[in-house]
């Protein structure tokens, strides 16, 4: 059986602390519960606090690249914080940028990344939905 890792919902924002080394069944559960966490809940930032990981393979690292691209298809901004110098360095030698994923030193900054995101998309969809209300009268 495999470890689940808590997803905790923090108003509009979904916090995952990964305090275990990732097995690849584990990492796989969380990309799915994620997925259905964001669906369910229709949060708008997802932060994913790495600090405890001291080591990464590339199956790791492309979850992590995963799960910012199914994040970001269900509408949610994700922000991956804390990670060690060591898993950067492993991931730069292993050919990983990560792109697409947003980092922050810690999650007080993650915090904010995901808040400025989200407010920074809420005038665009009031003023879609005013577009809209313009073109029907």
């Amino acid at each position: 059986m495999s470890t689940r890792i808590p997803i905790l919902r923090m108003g509009r924002i979904l916090l995952v602390t990964i305090q275990v080394d990732l097995q690849d069944q584990t990492a796989l559960q969380l990309q799915d519960d994620l997925a259905n966490k964001i669906q369910d809940t229709g949060a708008t930032g997802v932060l994913i606090d790495i600090s405890a990981l001291e080591i990464v393979d590339s199956f790791i690292g492309r979850m992590l690249a995963g799960i910012s691209s199914i994040a970001k298809v269900l509408g949610a901004t994700s922000v991956v914080v804390g990670m060690q110098p060591a898993v950067a360095i492993t991931l730069v030698e292993l050919g990983l940028s990560l792109h697409g994923v947003r980092t922050a030193l810690n999650v007080e900054r993650g915090m904010t990344l995901l808040q400025e995101a989200d407010e920074s998309e809420r005038p665009q969809d009031q003023q879609q939905e005013a577009d809209l209300d313009a073109d029907e009268s």
